[in-house]
């Protein structure tokens, strides 16, 4: 490929919007380009490096028997009613009506469809298990899209979807998709955190990520380094730290102006374990007071699952007031009965003693209170987000905290699907059962980014060398005879993995384009290096340079090959 044939080359990215580094490189480099909020483009080179992704999922899919297929992006908004699943993210999903006045959906997720393709093709345990996935354009209407692939409105993924005749075949074959993950990241050069994670409004039991180390990242994982356990921060368990001391009476003090964690620290010079945050959330049918030690938060996954019912938000102001409550010194001691309010307690309320609590009076706070003697309360649960300095419940090392980027999930949907839209088989018995899924899913444009972030340096990209657009970038010094056919001659040994910069630029600038780009491997002719039959080979990784006697080019362009290749 001729570099001046090339549509779409090197941009100068504004300095205001490279926040985003990893982003920034591949849009300065001619890889995307943004259309609107949340909406981008893949340009040639992007095409390439997907393209090149693509492949290396499907390697590995096909190893586990998996089939390709495609559905429509478009889907009958009744499948998402017959699911249930319809309500769950109305406000993400865009719906429309064709001029029949039918309703549909650019479908966000493909679950209902592959359910509603699987229905067309078995009808017996014989069938069973099978694997599918695709390549396709999924669309989120995202409150706030970033500027970037890692949250954007339309994205495409690769999703599979795998039907068994038990939860047990579903199982086995869980680790196998965990481990063809793990390959495709090693790949790509990306180090992962495999963590538990909630399963949201996929359904299911059991959910898996695939994360990402990044400064970048919006997702905090809890991991230990010593057992490797690791989980999301919202769902992650762990030890708290308590500390030890005698009980003393309950007092009340006035505390004006008190009315949050900080000032009331400052206030009574306390550390922040030794006061009692009390917050109000809304659910689906109640209102909830959750009660936690004040150096924690509380994780509103765990809060939903012990009250099963979705916990999405605090109440405002003006609900804490209306309740009847008084905001900054609210809690559940001598708190009046005549407030509707379900309360949960967690667990280092219950164990850490002299602990200051609100007085349910504007002003005022109680001192040196104690669960079991100033308040009780039955409902006593782990309802915080466990932070670093916890210590592993299964080995008691201290977690440590990361923020990570998302690129992929795995999910065990069960029946989820199945049963609610009535997918049934016969097994040998010939009792009619409805199968068992599973869901796996990796974003393309998010995965392409991510690798970036880790694969960069102050130059530009380092692409790792089976998602490379090319694998030599080409350049000629000189004008002379001698020199373009040796060029030419370099293009026709290593064919189409050659991009040859032939634009009108100086050196400087062809150089400087060779480090964005982030190609495997430079290659210099110049009249300089010919004189001895020779030209210079310069890694992208490494920045190591040396001269290849002309005989040996595709000899020495193959050992490179072969090391890049093995580079994981």
């Amino acid at each position: 490929m001729r570099y001046s044939r090339l549509f779409g080359k090197t941009y100068k990215f504004p300095s205001s919007k490279k926040k985003d580094k990893a982003w920034a490189l591949l849009v300065q480099g001619g890889y995307f380009r943004s259309l609107g909020k949340g909406l981008f483009s893949f340009l040639p080179l992007g095409m390439k490096v997907y393209n090149r992704l693509k492949k290396i999922i499907r390697d590995e899919l096909y190893e586990l028997g998996g089939e390709e297929v495609l559905v429509p992006v478009v889907n009958p908004y009744s499948l998402w009613e017959a699911s249930g699943r319809a309500n769950l993210i109305d406000d993400e999903m865009l719906r429309f009506k064709d001029r029949t006045g039918k309703s549909y959906i650019l479908s966000p997720t493909h679950e209902e469809a592959f359910v509603e393709l699987a229905r067309t093709a078995f009808t017996s345990y014989k069938d069973l298990p099978f694997f599918l996935f695709q390549f396709q354009t999924k669309f989120r209407d995202e409150e706030r899209p970033r500027a970037s692939l890692l949250r954007s409105k339309e994205f495409i993924m690769n999703d599979g979807y795998s039907f068994h005749k038990s939860y047990s075949d579903l199982n086995n074959f869980f680790p196998k998709i965990h481990a063809a993950y793990n390959n495709i990241f090693a790949t790509c050069h990306l180090d992962v955190i495999s963590a538990e994670s909630t399963v949201g409004f996929m359904g299911g039991s059991k959910a898996y990520e695939f994360l990402s180390p990044s400064d970048n990242g919006k997702d905090l994982v809890l991991t230990c380094p010593n057992c490797g356990y690791s989980a999301k921060k919202k769902l992650a368990v762990g030890a708290k730290n308590y500390h030890l001391d005698d009980i003393n009476f309950m007092s009340k003090i006035a505390t004006p102006g008190a009315i949050n964690m900080a000032k009331l620290a400052d206030f009574f010079e306390l550390p922040k374990y030794k006061l009692a945050k009390c917050m109000l959330f809304k659910g689906q049918s109640k209102l909830v007071m959750a009660v936690v030690r004040g150096d924690y938060g509380v994780s509103l996954h765990k809060l939903s699952e012990i009250l099963g019912e979705n916990i999405t938000r605090k109440a405002t102001k003006e609900e804490v007031i209306e309740q009847g409550l008084i905001p900054g010194y609210f809690s559940p001691i001598n708190l009046s009965t005549d407030i509707d309010v379900t309360i949960i307690i967690d667990e280092s309320i219950a164990n850490t003693p002299n602990l200051v609590f609100g007085a349910n009076e504007e002003g005022h706070s109680y001192l040196n209170t104690n669960f079991g003697v100033d308040f009780s309360c039955e409902s006593v649960y782990d309802i915080t987000e466990v932070k670093a300095g916890d210590r592993c419940l299964h080995c008691g090392s201290e977690l440590e905290e990361v923020r990570c980027l998302e690129v992929g999930n795995i999910f065990k949907l069960d029946d989820f699907y199945t049963s609610r839209m009535d997918l049934t088989f016969q097994d040998d018995t010939g009792k009619v059962k409805h199968p068992y899924m599973g869901s796996y899913g990796i974003g393309m444009g998010r995965l392409i980014q991510a690798v970036v972030d880790k694969n960069r340096d102050d130059k530009g990209i380092v692409w790792p060398w089976y998602l490379a657009p090319f694998k030599v970038y080409l350049i000629s010094i000189g004008k002379s005879k001698i020199v373009k056919e040796l060029t030419e001659e370099i293009i026709e040994l290593i064919g189409d993995d050659v991009l040859y910069d032939d634009r009108d630029e100086s050196v400087g600038i062809k150089f400087r384009d060779a480090e964005l780009l982030g190609i495997p491997l430079r290659i210099v002719v110049s009249k300089r290096y010919i004189e001895d039959e020779q030209v210079e080979f310069c890694t992208r990784r490494e920045r190591d340079k040396w001269l290849v006697d002309k005989k040996h080019i595709i000899e020495e362009y193959n050992i490179i090959k072969k090391r890049e290749s093995n580079i994981k």
